[in-house]
Protein backbone atom coordinates (compact mmCIF):
# COMPACT_ATOMS: atom_id res chain seq x y z
CA UNK A 1 0.00 0.00 0.00
CA UNK A 2 1.21 3.23 -0.75
CA UNK A 3 1.52 6.30 2.10
CA UNK A 4 0.21 9.20 2.28
CA UNK A 5 -1.19 12.42 3.86
CA UNK A 6 -4.28 11.96 5.67
CA UNK A 7 -7.24 14.70 5.69
CA UNK A 8 -7.81 16.27 8.27
CA UNK A 9 -10.94 14.29 10.40
CA UNK A 10 -11.83 17.64 12.27
CA UNK A 11 -12.76 18.63 8.51
CA UNK A 12 -14.95 15.60 7.79
CA UNK A 13 -17.94 16.63 9.36
CA UNK A 14 -18.11 20.57 8.78
CA UNK A 15 -18.57 22.65 5.58
CA UNK A 16 -18.14 26.35 5.38
CA UNK A 17 -20.94 27.87 2.63
CA UNK A 18 -19.94 30.97 1.10
CA UNK A 19 -22.27 33.09 -1.48
CA UNK A 20 -21.16 34.93 -4.56
CA UNK A 21 -20.42 38.68 -3.27
CA UNK A 22 -19.87 37.64 0.36
CA UNK A 23 -18.14 40.17 2.05
CA UNK A 24 -15.74 37.71 4.17
CA UNK A 25 -12.22 37.99 2.79
CA UNK A 26 -10.75 35.11 1.31
CA UNK A 27 -7.60 34.49 0.69
CA UNK A 28 -6.29 33.66 -3.00
CA UNK A 29 -3.98 30.30 -3.58
CA UNK A 30 -1.57 31.71 -6.13
CA UNK A 31 0.84 29.10 -7.35
CA UNK A 32 3.48 31.40 -8.52
CA UNK A 33 5.09 34.83 -8.66
CA UNK A 34 5.00 35.26 -12.44
CA UNK A 35 1.82 34.46 -13.12
CA UNK A 36 0.93 38.40 -13.74
CA UNK A 37 3.24 38.66 -16.62
CA UNK A 38 2.32 36.29 -18.81
CA UNK A 39 -0.31 38.47 -20.74
CA UNK A 40 3.02 40.84 -21.14
CA UNK A 41 5.09 38.27 -22.06
CA UNK A 42 2.64 36.86 -24.98
CA UNK A 43 1.19 40.02 -26.07
CA UNK A 44 4.11 42.50 -25.34
CA UNK A 45 7.33 40.64 -25.83
CA UNK A 46 5.83 38.44 -28.48
CA UNK A 47 6.78 35.21 -26.49
CA UNK A 48 5.27 32.00 -27.69
CA UNK A 49 2.51 30.94 -24.78
CA UNK A 50 3.98 27.71 -25.48
CA UNK A 51 7.09 28.58 -23.63
CA UNK A 52 5.40 29.72 -20.16
CA UNK A 53 3.52 27.43 -18.10
CA UNK A 54 -0.13 28.81 -18.02
CA UNK A 55 -0.57 27.71 -14.57
CA UNK A 56 2.22 29.94 -13.13
CA UNK A 57 4.23 32.07 -15.07
CA UNK A 58 7.41 30.08 -15.00
CA UNK A 59 9.60 29.95 -17.91
CA UNK A 60 10.95 26.40 -17.15
CA UNK A 61 8.75 24.29 -19.17
CA UNK A 62 8.36 20.50 -18.71
CA UNK A 63 5.45 19.43 -20.94
CA UNK A 64 2.48 21.26 -22.54
CA UNK A 65 -0.31 21.61 -21.56
CA UNK A 66 -3.24 18.92 -22.53
CA UNK A 67 -6.63 20.80 -22.43
CA UNK A 68 -5.15 24.07 -23.44
CA UNK A 69 -2.31 25.62 -25.64
CA UNK A 70 0.23 26.67 -23.58
CA UNK A 71 2.94 24.91 -21.21
CA UNK A 72 3.08 23.39 -17.94
CA UNK A 73 6.06 23.72 -15.39
CA UNK A 74 7.46 20.83 -13.21
CA UNK A 75 5.76 21.80 -9.86
CA UNK A 76 2.82 22.43 -11.78
CA UNK A 77 2.55 18.92 -13.25
CA UNK A 78 4.31 16.77 -11.06
CA UNK A 79 3.99 18.48 -7.33
CA UNK A 80 1.25 21.27 -6.46
CA UNK A 81 -0.09 20.84 -3.34
CA UNK A 82 -3.40 22.26 -4.27
CA UNK A 83 -5.76 23.67 -1.10
CA UNK A 84 -9.37 23.38 -0.80
CA UNK A 85 -11.49 25.25 -2.89
CA UNK A 86 -15.21 27.13 -2.78
CA UNK A 87 -17.40 27.79 -5.35
CA UNK A 88 -17.93 30.81 -7.36
CA UNK A 89 -20.52 30.38 -8.83
CA UNK A 90 -23.28 28.55 -6.36
CA UNK A 91 -22.19 27.36 -3.03
CA UNK A 92 -18.74 26.64 -1.52
CA UNK A 93 -16.46 23.95 -0.46
CA UNK A 94 -14.53 24.92 2.58
CA UNK A 95 -12.29 22.87 4.68
CA UNK A 96 -14.26 20.22 4.33
CA UNK A 97 -11.93 18.40 1.72
CA UNK A 98 -8.66 19.21 3.18
CA UNK A 99 -5.78 19.49 0.15
CA UNK A 100 -4.94 16.56 -1.93
CA UNK A 101 -1.20 15.33 -1.17
CA UNK A 102 1.79 17.21 -2.54
CA UNK A 103 2.67 13.96 -4.58
CA UNK A 104 -0.59 13.62 -6.32
CA UNK A 105 -0.28 14.66 -9.96
CA UNK A 106 -1.84 16.92 -12.04
CA UNK A 107 -4.08 13.80 -14.12
CA UNK A 108 -4.98 12.56 -10.32
CA UNK A 109 -6.54 15.87 -9.67
CA UNK A 110 -7.95 16.49 -12.83
CA UNK A 111 -10.06 13.50 -12.47
CA UNK A 112 -11.48 14.17 -8.77
CA UNK A 113 -15.17 15.23 -7.86
CA UNK A 114 -16.83 16.90 -5.25
CA UNK A 115 -20.35 15.43 -3.50
CA UNK A 116 -22.51 17.90 -5.97
CA UNK A 117 -20.93 16.19 -8.80
CA UNK A 118 -18.63 18.68 -10.11
CA UNK A 119 -15.00 18.74 -10.69
CA UNK A 120 -13.01 19.49 -7.00
CA UNK A 121 -10.35 21.40 -8.63
CA UNK A 122 -9.24 24.22 -11.82
CA UNK A 123 -9.35 22.49 -14.87
CA UNK A 124 -6.49 24.74 -15.97
CA UNK A 125 -4.19 24.73 -12.68
CA UNK A 126 -5.85 21.99 -10.66
CA UNK A 127 -5.61 24.43 -7.62
CA UNK A 128 -7.49 27.70 -7.23
CA UNK A 129 -9.84 28.51 -4.26
CA UNK A 130 -12.99 29.91 -5.55
CA UNK A 131 -14.01 28.07 -8.63
CA UNK A 132 -16.67 29.25 -11.46
CA UNK A 133 -18.35 25.66 -12.18
CA UNK A 134 -19.64 25.40 -15.90
CA UNK A 135 -23.50 25.31 -16.45
CA UNK A 136 -23.48 22.96 -19.67
CA UNK A 137 -25.42 20.60 -18.06
CA UNK A 138 -23.34 17.89 -19.55
CA UNK A 139 -19.67 19.60 -18.29
CA UNK A 140 -18.49 19.19 -14.83
CA UNK A 141 -15.74 21.01 -14.93
CA UNK A 142 -14.51 24.17 -13.06
CA UNK A 143 -11.95 26.95 -13.41
CA UNK A 144 -9.95 29.16 -10.34
CA UNK A 145 -10.84 33.21 -10.71
CA UNK A 146 -7.05 33.59 -11.12
CA UNK A 147 -6.83 31.65 -14.04
CA UNK A 148 -10.10 33.23 -16.10
CA UNK A 149 -9.15 36.64 -15.10
CA UNK A 150 -4.75 35.85 -15.86
CA UNK A 151 -5.82 33.82 -18.98
CA UNK A 152 -9.20 35.02 -20.48
CA UNK A 153 -8.64 38.76 -19.61
CA UNK A 154 -8.68 40.51 -16.34
CA UNK A 155 -12.36 41.23 -14.61
CA UNK A 156 -13.52 38.01 -17.09
CA UNK A 157 -14.24 36.10 -13.52
CA UNK A 158 -16.60 38.90 -12.73
CA UNK A 159 -18.08 39.15 -16.04
CA UNK A 160 -19.12 35.46 -15.83
CA UNK A 161 -20.39 35.51 -12.31
CA UNK A 162 -23.09 38.18 -13.62
CA UNK A 163 -24.04 35.72 -16.58
CA UNK A 164 -27.16 33.98 -15.95
CA UNK A 165 -25.76 30.40 -17.55
CA UNK A 166 -22.29 30.26 -18.47
CA UNK A 167 -20.26 27.77 -20.59
CA UNK A 168 -17.03 26.99 -19.88
CA UNK A 169 -14.09 27.16 -22.41
CA UNK A 170 -14.19 23.71 -23.45
CA UNK A 171 -17.78 23.99 -24.20
CA UNK A 172 -17.48 26.82 -26.47
CA UNK A 173 -17.88 26.70 -29.84
CA UNK A 174 -15.35 29.05 -30.43
CA UNK A 175 -11.55 27.63 -29.70
CA UNK A 176 -10.20 30.81 -28.16
CA UNK A 177 -11.20 33.37 -25.59
CA UNK A 178 -8.35 36.09 -24.77
CA UNK A 179 -5.01 33.72 -23.82
CA UNK A 180 -6.92 30.52 -23.52
CA UNK A 181 -6.85 28.45 -26.66
CA UNK A 182 -8.65 25.22 -26.62
CA UNK A 183 -6.56 22.23 -27.90
CA UNK A 184 -7.69 19.83 -30.96
CA UNK A 185 -8.48 17.09 -29.97
CA UNK A 186 -7.83 17.85 -26.11
CA UNK A 187 -8.78 14.19 -24.97
CA UNK A 188 -6.33 12.18 -26.81
CA UNK A 189 -3.17 14.53 -25.77
CA UNK A 190 -4.77 14.10 -21.69
CA UNK A 191 -4.50 10.21 -22.70
CA UNK A 192 -0.72 10.46 -24.38
CA UNK A 193 0.12 12.67 -20.89
CA UNK A 194 -1.15 9.72 -18.98
CA UNK A 195 0.43 7.10 -21.09
CA UNK A 196 3.45 8.97 -21.02
CA UNK A 197 4.30 10.14 -17.26
CA UNK A 198 1.83 8.06 -15.04
CA UNK A 199 3.69 6.02 -13.14
CA UNK A 200 0.52 3.95 -12.18
CA UNK A 201 0.02 0.78 -14.63
CA UNK A 202 -3.10 0.45 -15.17
CA UNK A 203 -4.89 1.87 -18.26
CA UNK A 204 -6.38 5.14 -18.87
CA UNK A 205 -9.37 5.33 -21.28
CA UNK A 206 -9.87 8.31 -23.75
CA UNK A 207 -12.33 10.38 -22.20
CA UNK A 208 -16.16 10.09 -24.57
CA UNK A 209 -17.12 13.37 -26.37
CA UNK A 210 -20.73 14.18 -24.90
CA UNK A 211 -22.35 13.44 -28.07
CA UNK A 212 -20.85 9.92 -28.18
CA UNK A 213 -21.51 8.39 -24.39
CA UNK A 214 -23.97 5.69 -23.84
CA UNK A 215 -25.93 4.06 -20.61
CA UNK A 216 -23.08 2.96 -18.72
CA UNK A 217 -24.02 -1.31 -18.67
CA UNK A 218 -23.12 -3.07 -14.99
CA UNK A 219 -22.38 -6.11 -13.55
CA UNK A 220 -22.73 -6.02 -9.74
CA UNK A 221 -21.61 -9.30 -8.11
CA UNK A 222 -22.33 -10.31 -4.06
CA UNK A 223 -23.59 -6.36 -3.31
CA UNK A 224 -25.91 -4.65 -5.46
CA UNK A 225 -25.26 -0.68 -6.74
CA UNK A 226 -28.15 -0.02 -8.15
CA UNK A 227 -29.22 2.26 -5.02
CA UNK A 228 -26.08 4.57 -5.85
CA UNK A 229 -26.08 4.43 -9.06
CA UNK A 230 -29.62 5.48 -9.87
CA UNK A 231 -28.70 8.50 -7.29
CA UNK A 232 -26.00 9.84 -9.16
CA UNK A 233 -27.77 9.64 -12.48
CA UNK A 234 -26.17 6.40 -14.51
CA UNK A 235 -28.92 4.73 -14.05
CA UNK A 236 -32.84 6.18 -14.79
CA UNK A 237 -35.34 5.11 -12.11
CA UNK A 238 -38.29 3.92 -12.71
CA UNK A 239 -36.31 2.87 -16.56
CA UNK A 240 -38.09 -0.45 -18.34
CA UNK A 241 -34.50 -1.14 -19.33
CA UNK A 242 -32.47 -2.73 -17.10
CA UNK A 243 -28.71 -2.01 -17.50
CA UNK A 244 -27.35 -3.51 -14.10
CA UNK A 245 -27.33 -7.24 -13.61
CA UNK A 246 -27.05 -8.40 -10.32
CA UNK A 247 -25.52 -12.03 -9.17
CA UNK A 248 -25.49 -12.59 -5.41
CA UNK A 249 -23.48 -16.43 -6.55
CA UNK A 250 -21.58 -16.85 -9.42
CA UNK A 251 -20.12 -20.66 -9.03
CA UNK A 252 -22.25 -21.64 -11.62
CA UNK A 253 -21.30 -18.74 -14.13
CA UNK A 254 -19.32 -19.92 -16.71
CA UNK A 255 -18.01 -17.35 -19.86
CA UNK A 256 -20.82 -18.13 -22.11
CA UNK A 257 -23.04 -16.48 -19.37
CA UNK A 258 -20.82 -13.10 -19.06
CA UNK A 259 -21.15 -12.69 -22.65
CA UNK A 260 -24.86 -13.67 -23.17
CA UNK A 261 -25.30 -10.88 -20.10
CA UNK A 262 -22.92 -8.30 -21.46
CA UNK A 263 -21.11 -6.54 -22.88
CA UNK A 264 -20.48 -4.36 -19.71
CA UNK A 265 -18.86 -1.15 -18.76
CA UNK A 266 -18.28 -1.49 -15.25
CA UNK A 267 -18.01 -4.87 -13.28
CA UNK A 268 -18.36 -4.49 -9.31
CA UNK A 269 -17.84 -6.92 -6.64
CA UNK A 270 -17.39 -7.00 -2.78
CA UNK A 271 -17.01 -8.91 0.57
CA UNK A 272 -20.32 -9.03 2.55
CA UNK A 273 -20.74 -6.49 5.05
CA UNK A 274 -19.62 -7.30 8.60
CA UNK A 275 -21.69 -8.83 11.15
CA UNK A 276 -23.50 -10.75 8.23
CA UNK A 277 -24.46 -14.38 7.85
CA UNK A 278 -21.59 -15.81 5.66
CA UNK A 279 -20.77 -19.75 4.83
CA UNK A 280 -17.90 -18.67 2.10
CA UNK A 281 -14.59 -17.57 3.50
CA UNK A 282 -13.50 -13.80 2.23
CA UNK A 283 -10.85 -14.98 -0.12
CA UNK A 284 -14.05 -16.54 -2.38
CA UNK A 285 -15.59 -13.31 -3.53
CA UNK A 286 -12.03 -12.23 -4.62
CA UNK A 287 -11.14 -15.35 -7.09
CA UNK A 288 -14.79 -15.44 -8.11
CA UNK A 289 -14.85 -11.86 -8.73
CA UNK A 290 -11.49 -12.18 -10.59
CA UNK A 291 -12.45 -15.09 -12.69
CA UNK A 292 -15.76 -13.09 -13.98
CA UNK A 293 -13.96 -9.69 -14.19
CA UNK A 294 -11.78 -12.04 -17.10
CA UNK A 295 -14.85 -13.20 -18.67
CA UNK A 296 -16.04 -9.53 -18.73
CA UNK A 297 -12.85 -7.67 -19.79
CA UNK A 298 -13.21 -6.83 -23.67
CA UNK A 299 -10.91 -8.20 -26.17
CA UNK A 300 -7.10 -7.45 -26.40
CA UNK A 301 -6.82 -4.16 -28.66
CA UNK A 302 -10.58 -2.75 -28.51
CA UNK A 303 -10.63 0.80 -26.99
CA UNK A 304 -14.03 0.65 -25.10
CA UNK A 305 -13.33 2.20 -21.85
CA UNK A 306 -14.03 -0.81 -18.77
CA UNK A 307 -13.76 -0.58 -15.42
CA UNK A 308 -13.95 -2.46 -12.66
CA UNK A 309 -14.05 -2.07 -8.46
CA UNK A 310 -13.40 -4.73 -5.81
CA UNK A 311 -13.84 -3.70 -2.25
CA UNK A 312 -13.28 -5.50 0.72
CA UNK A 313 -15.48 -5.00 3.98
CA UNK A 314 -12.60 -5.42 6.42
CA UNK A 315 -13.05 -9.15 6.28
CA UNK A 316 -10.09 -10.41 4.31
CA UNK A 317 -6.85 -11.32 6.15
CA UNK A 318 -3.40 -9.81 5.32
CA UNK A 319 -2.44 -12.43 3.05
CA UNK A 320 -5.96 -12.37 1.39
CA UNK A 321 -5.03 -9.04 0.15
CA UNK A 322 -1.86 -9.58 -0.70
CA UNK A 323 -3.08 -11.94 -3.25
CA UNK A 324 -5.89 -9.65 -3.98
CA UNK A 325 -2.85 -6.71 -4.98
CA UNK A 326 -1.11 -9.33 -6.95
CA UNK A 327 -4.40 -10.69 -9.08
CA UNK A 328 -5.98 -7.01 -9.64
CA UNK A 329 -2.47 -5.57 -10.00
CA UNK A 330 -3.17 -2.29 -8.15
CA UNK A 331 -2.29 -1.73 -4.49
CA UNK A 332 -5.52 -0.79 -2.47
CA UNK A 333 -6.79 2.41 -0.80
CA UNK A 334 -8.56 3.09 2.44
CA UNK A 335 -12.30 4.93 1.43
CA UNK A 336 -12.69 5.80 6.05
CA UNK A 337 -16.19 7.34 7.60
CA UNK A 338 -14.96 9.45 9.97
CA UNK A 339 -16.97 11.57 12.49
CA UNK A 340 -14.50 14.03 14.29
CA UNK A 341 -10.92 12.12 14.61
CA UNK A 342 -13.46 8.84 15.23
CA UNK A 343 -13.18 6.32 12.57
CA UNK A 344 -16.90 4.95 12.05
CA UNK A 345 -16.13 2.37 9.37
CA UNK A 346 -13.85 1.69 6.55
CA UNK A 347 -13.65 -0.26 3.55
CA UNK A 348 -10.18 -1.38 1.10
CA UNK A 349 -10.70 -0.68 -2.55
CA UNK A 350 -9.25 -2.12 -5.73
CA UNK A 351 -9.87 -0.09 -8.87
CA UNK A 352 -9.00 1.02 -12.00
CA UNK A 353 -11.32 4.12 -12.19
CA UNK A 354 -9.56 7.72 -12.66
CA UNK A 355 -8.43 9.76 -9.24
CA UNK A 356 -9.62 6.62 -6.81
CA UNK A 357 -6.19 6.78 -5.63
CA UNK A 358 -5.42 10.21 -5.16
CA UNK A 359 -8.58 11.11 -2.79
CA UNK A 360 -8.68 7.92 -0.65
CA UNK A 361 -5.34 6.93 -0.76
CA UNK A 362 -4.80 7.52 3.28
CA UNK A 363 -3.41 4.51 5.17
CA UNK A 364 -4.90 3.42 8.66
CA UNK A 365 -2.84 1.06 10.95
CA UNK A 366 -3.61 -2.07 10.14
CA UNK A 367 -4.53 -2.50 14.21
CA UNK A 368 -6.88 0.20 13.83
CA UNK A 369 -8.57 -1.52 11.07
CA UNK A 370 -8.82 -5.07 12.73
CA UNK A 371 -10.24 -3.28 16.18
CA UNK A 372 -12.62 -1.76 13.93
CA UNK A 373 -13.16 -4.65 11.66
CA UNK A 374 -14.00 -6.57 15.56
CA UNK A 375 -15.93 -3.88 16.94
CA UNK A 376 -18.24 -4.44 13.51
CA UNK A 377 -18.98 -8.28 14.29
CA UNK A 378 -19.45 -7.99 18.18
CA UNK A 379 -22.24 -5.24 16.70
CA UNK A 380 -25.59 -7.03 17.12
CA UNK A 381 -26.55 -5.04 13.51
CA UNK A 382 -24.84 -5.80 10.27
CA UNK A 383 -22.62 -2.95 9.40
CA UNK A 384 -24.10 -0.98 6.52
CA UNK A 385 -22.65 -2.41 2.80
CA UNK A 386 -19.93 -0.77 1.38
CA UNK A 387 -21.46 0.94 -1.53
CA UNK A 388 -22.32 3.43 0.62
CA UNK A 389 -18.45 4.11 1.52
CA UNK A 390 -17.91 4.36 -2.13
CA UNK A 391 -20.56 5.60 -3.89
CA UNK A 392 -18.48 9.04 -5.09
CA UNK A 393 -15.52 7.15 -6.53
CA UNK A 394 -18.29 6.16 -9.53
CA UNK A 395 -17.98 10.16 -9.84
CA UNK A 396 -15.22 10.11 -13.31
CA UNK A 397 -17.45 7.85 -15.03
CA UNK A 398 -19.22 10.91 -15.90
CA UNK A 399 -16.46 11.61 -18.42
CA UNK A 400 -17.21 8.59 -20.15
CA UNK A 401 -21.15 7.48 -19.92
CA UNK A 402 -24.11 8.97 -20.31
CA UNK A 403 -25.79 10.03 -17.08
CA UNK A 404 -29.80 10.90 -16.46
CA UNK A 405 -29.40 14.01 -13.59
CA UNK A 406 -27.74 16.35 -12.29
CA UNK A 407 -29.20 17.12 -8.59
CA UNK A 408 -26.43 15.32 -6.52
CA UNK A 409 -26.40 15.03 -2.83
CA UNK A 410 -23.75 14.02 -0.48
CA UNK A 411 -24.37 10.06 0.78
CA UNK A 412 -26.76 10.26 3.71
Amino acid sequence: MVAASVLDPDAECSMDVILVGSSEPSSTYSPGLRRDRIAYEVKVKQRDIEDLCICCGSFQVHTQHPLFEGGMCAPCKVSREVRGCCRGLCWSRGAAAGSVPAKDKFLDCFFLYDDDGYQSYCSICCAGETLLICENPDCTRCYCFECVDTLAGPGTSGKVQAMSNWVCFLCLPSPRCGLLRQRPKWRGRLKALYDQESESSLEMYKIVPVWKREPIRVLSLFGDIRKELTSLGFLEDGSGTDRLTHLDDVTDVVRRDVEHWGPFDLVYGCTPPLGQACDRPPGWYLFQFHRVLQYARPRPGCPQPFFWMFVDNLLMSKDDRSVATRFLETDPVTIQDICGRVIRDAVLVWSNIPAVRSRHSALVPQEELSLLAQDRQRAKSPAPGPAKLVKNCFLPLREYFKYFSTGLTSSP
